[in-house]
């Protein structure tokens, strides 16, 4: 005790200053308004700083039972996304020429392909809903393929992007025909061959179904003839087509069934039965 009293005698003029000096600063700031606001900003920058680094040793320490808890959200969310009904509405299908609204069964593509030569869809519909081998499938904007194997949910689809297709084809404004095909090199592009050289044929001509078979009614939409070649063995055109469908983005689809398609494939097998 007596060494703080030692020191306060000792010390006595520095401390007095110290104290005058204060008191000085503390009525100029109170008599002065801009040394005011600038002390309170100097404190409110010092105590903000303060306060952030504190926050951010808080929120580091939190981190593990803030991860804890993200955890559990994402497995909740995720058990009421695996658990949701799809909701999204196929857009609505135009009427089709010999097709009822009861003779299409709308469906989702759940996986497609289209990178190699030989793609291949599935469907979320099979035998359930009354899904049968060889229908065709289509969507708003034209021809996507046809049913290959079903299941009783689900089914699979030979893509138009598939070299081993052929579908019956036309040029819309002249009705000449030929066979639809890929050669495997670009998605965006189907070639028709087989077509005769007396077609009068433009680049921009629409191309769709032909009907010659019981697979697709006639007149569906495929593309427009984009380039156009002669094939020397044959002497036929070649048609670069292109699709008016992005094979690449597929979502609802709709196949098509077909009423008299029984009845035609057992005439036609019993023509080759008698022949």
């Amino acid at each position: 005790m007596q060494q703080i009293f030692n020191f306060i005698i000792k010390n006595s003029n520095r401390l007095l200053f110290l104290l005058l000096l204060g008191i000085s600063l503390a009525l100029t700031i109170q008599s002065h308004s801009y040394h005011k606001s600038r002390v309170i900003s100097s404190a409110n920058f010092l105590s903000g700083g303060v306060y952030e680094k504190i926050n951010n040793v808080n929120e580091y320490l939190n981190l593990r039972t803030e991860n804890d808890e993200l955890v559990l959200e994402n497995a909740r969310l995720k058990s009421i996304l695996f658990n949701l009904k799809d909701s999204t509405k196929a857009p609505a299908m135009d009427s089709l020429k010999g097709v009822k609204p009861a003779d299409i069964i709308v469906s989702k593509v759940i996986r497609n392909e289209y990178s190699t030569h030989e793609n291949y869809l599935t469907l979320n519909s099979g035998t359930k809903e009354g899904v049968k081998t060889d229908m065709g499938v289509i969507n708003s904007l034209g021809i996507v393929g046809i049913i290959d194997n079903t299941s009783p949910n689900y089914s699979t689809v030979i893509s138009i992007l598939n070299m081993k297709s052929q579908i019956n084809a036309k040029i819309k404004k002249s009705n000449h025909f030929g066979s639809l095909t890929w050669n495997g090199k670009s998605t965006g592009f189907v070639q028709l061959i087989d077509v005769p050289r007396l077609a009068s044929i433009r680049k921009g001509d629409t191309i769709v179904t032909g009907g010659q078979s019981v697979i697709f009614p006639e007149g569906i939409n495929i593309g427009t003839v984009d380039k156009i070649y002669i094939q020397e063995k044959t002497s036929f055109y070649v048609i670069d087509v292109k699709l008016f469908n992005d094979m690449t983005n597929l979502g609802h689809v709709y196949i098509i069934k077909s009423k008299d398609r029984d009845e035609v494939i057992n005439l036609e097998k019993k023509e080759k039965e008698d022949e």
